[in-house]
């Protein structure tokens, strides 16, 4: 038999106290990067022929 669920009516309050300005530095660290590691490779593959 199925058990018959109890629904509370509950507000959750979602706080938004997060700054994702920390985030977006972070996230153009991280490309700028991998863009420095890709082009210094590709000039040493180059650069090797």
């Amino acid at each position: 038999m199925a058990k018959a669920e109890v629904k509370t009516k509950q507000k959750t309050e979602i706080e938004d106290s997060s700054s994702l300005k920390g985030t977006l530095a972070s996230v153009f660290f991280l490309g700028l990067f991998i863009v420095v590691t890709w082009l210094s490779v590709y000039y040493l593959f180059v650069e090797r022929f």
